[in-house]
Protein backbone atom coordinates (compact mmCIF):
# COMPACT_ATOMS: atom_id res chain seq x y z
CA UNK A 1 0.00 0.00 0.00
CA UNK A 2 3.17 2.31 0.52
CA UNK A 3 4.40 1.57 -2.74
CA UNK A 4 1.39 2.55 -4.19
CA UNK A 5 0.98 5.32 -2.19
CA UNK A 6 4.34 6.89 -2.84
CA UNK A 7 4.63 5.78 -6.69
CA UNK A 8 1.28 7.77 -7.14
CA UNK A 9 2.50 11.05 -5.17
CA UNK A 10 5.90 10.70 -7.35
CA UNK A 11 3.56 10.36 -10.56
CA UNK A 12 2.00 13.46 -9.43
CA UNK A 13 4.70 15.55 -9.17
CA UNK A 14 6.43 14.97 -12.00
CA UNK A 15 2.97 16.08 -13.89
CA UNK A 16 2.87 18.95 -11.98
CA UNK A 17 6.60 19.68 -12.65
CA UNK A 18 6.20 19.27 -15.98
CA UNK A 19 3.29 21.50 -16.21
CA UNK A 20 4.77 24.37 -13.85
CA UNK A 21 6.11 27.79 -14.75
CA UNK A 22 3.45 28.54 -16.50
CA UNK A 23 2.41 32.72 -16.33
CA UNK A 24 0.25 35.17 -17.34
CA UNK A 25 2.22 38.08 -19.07
CA UNK A 26 -0.26 40.50 -20.60
CA UNK A 27 2.12 43.46 -19.36
CA UNK A 28 4.53 42.35 -21.96
CA UNK A 29 7.52 42.96 -18.94
CA UNK A 30 10.24 40.50 -18.56
CA UNK A 31 8.60 38.56 -15.46
CA UNK A 32 7.71 35.10 -17.20
CA UNK A 33 10.50 32.32 -17.85
CA UNK A 34 9.55 32.47 -21.80
CA UNK A 35 11.42 36.41 -21.29
CA UNK A 36 13.26 36.02 -18.34
CA UNK A 37 17.30 35.06 -17.66
CA UNK A 38 18.13 31.17 -17.19
CA UNK A 39 18.06 31.33 -13.23
CA UNK A 40 14.58 32.07 -13.81
CA UNK A 41 13.72 29.90 -16.06
CA UNK A 42 15.23 27.44 -13.91
CA UNK A 43 13.60 28.85 -10.78
CA UNK A 44 9.64 28.28 -12.84
CA UNK A 45 10.21 25.17 -14.69
CA UNK A 46 13.29 22.69 -13.38
CA UNK A 47 13.58 23.84 -9.81
CA UNK A 48 10.59 21.65 -8.39
CA UNK A 49 12.13 18.33 -9.07
CA UNK A 50 16.34 19.88 -8.76
CA UNK A 51 15.70 21.95 -5.79
CA UNK A 52 15.33 25.76 -5.95
CA UNK A 53 19.14 26.02 -5.33
CA UNK A 54 20.41 23.02 -7.41
CA UNK A 55 20.85 20.54 -4.59
CA UNK A 56 18.59 18.02 -6.34
CA UNK A 57 15.48 15.94 -5.06
CA UNK A 58 13.19 14.27 -6.89
CA UNK A 59 15.24 15.01 -9.40
CA UNK A 60 19.36 14.93 -9.38
CA UNK A 61 22.07 17.39 -7.86
CA UNK A 62 22.94 20.40 -10.56
CA UNK A 63 25.03 22.16 -8.53
CA UNK A 64 28.08 20.93 -10.29
CA UNK A 65 26.69 19.32 -13.68
CA UNK A 66 28.55 21.97 -15.50
CA UNK A 67 31.62 19.71 -14.11
CA UNK A 68 30.30 16.33 -15.78
CA UNK A 69 28.17 17.52 -19.02
CA UNK A 70 29.26 19.40 -21.51
CA UNK A 71 26.41 22.22 -22.98
CA UNK A 72 25.24 19.97 -25.42
CA UNK A 73 24.61 17.18 -23.39
CA UNK A 74 22.93 18.85 -21.06
CA UNK A 75 20.75 20.40 -23.65
CA UNK A 76 20.32 17.29 -25.39
CA UNK A 77 18.65 15.52 -21.65
CA UNK A 78 16.22 18.33 -21.53
CA UNK A 79 15.21 17.94 -25.08
CA UNK A 80 14.93 14.48 -24.59
CA UNK A 81 14.45 13.32 -21.10
CA UNK A 82 14.94 10.12 -19.82
CA UNK A 83 15.60 8.88 -16.46
CA UNK A 84 11.97 9.90 -14.91
CA UNK A 85 12.90 13.40 -16.73
CA UNK A 86 9.91 14.28 -19.14
CA UNK A 87 11.48 15.57 -22.42
CA UNK A 88 10.83 19.13 -24.07
CA UNK A 89 10.27 20.72 -21.05
CA UNK A 90 12.46 23.72 -22.24
CA UNK A 91 12.50 24.84 -26.45
CA UNK A 92 14.53 27.09 -28.26
CA UNK A 93 15.98 30.42 -26.83
CA UNK A 94 15.01 29.37 -23.08
CA UNK A 95 16.48 26.03 -23.87
CA UNK A 96 19.89 27.30 -24.96
CA UNK A 97 20.06 30.04 -21.81
CA UNK A 98 19.24 27.50 -19.47
CA UNK A 99 21.65 24.90 -20.62
CA UNK A 100 24.68 27.73 -21.15
CA UNK A 101 23.96 29.25 -17.82
CA UNK A 102 23.54 24.52 -16.09
CA UNK A 103 27.20 24.25 -18.25
CA UNK A 104 28.86 26.88 -16.03
CA UNK A 105 27.78 25.22 -12.59
CA UNK A 106 31.28 23.83 -12.09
Amino acid sequence: MKTKLLALMMGTSLVLAACGGASDNKGGGNDTASGGDAEKIFSQKCSTCHGGNLEGGMGPKLADVGSRLTKDQIKNKIEHGGGGMPEGLLKGAELDKVADWLSKKK
